[in-house]
């Protein structure tokens, strides 16, 4: 099963969308920001990917400096940040056979296929 955390608004998102389709990869789509995930889950997502919760974090996004987040913030702090705000999970994941890519660019998915 393959799955994709999709944002609509998002042309990254959009593309790896795309991506998939032309190479009739058959997935589910996830609108995150809708069907927020758990803080679980999340640490779930890190682990397919492989990544500290920094790395998974959009930085730029309002709610990170309004909640005051920084480079000293705890891995707590992150994971409840990005479980109440779910626009600062970097998009679009996609996750396959228990790994995970996030699709910036999107090619980078592809790897979870070879």
């Amino acid at each position: 099963m393959t799955t994709i955390y999709h944002n609509p608004r998002c042309s990254k998102s959009r593309q790896t969308l795309q991506l998939l389709e032309e190479h009739n990869i058959q997935f589910e789509i996830r609108l995150y920001l809708q069907d927020t995930p758990s803080i679980k889950e999340i640490q779930t997502l890190l682990t397919q990917l492989d990544i500290p919760p920094l790395a998974l974090m959009r930085t730029k996004e309002a709610p990170y400096k309004e909640l005051g987040l920084n480079k000293d913030s705890t891995d707590e702090e992150r994971l409840q940040a990005m479980h109440t705000h779910p626009i600062l999970i970097e998009r679009p994941i996609v996750i396959h056979n228990n790994k995970a890519k996030i699709g910036r660019p999107p090619e980078d998915v592809l790897a979870l296929f070879a």
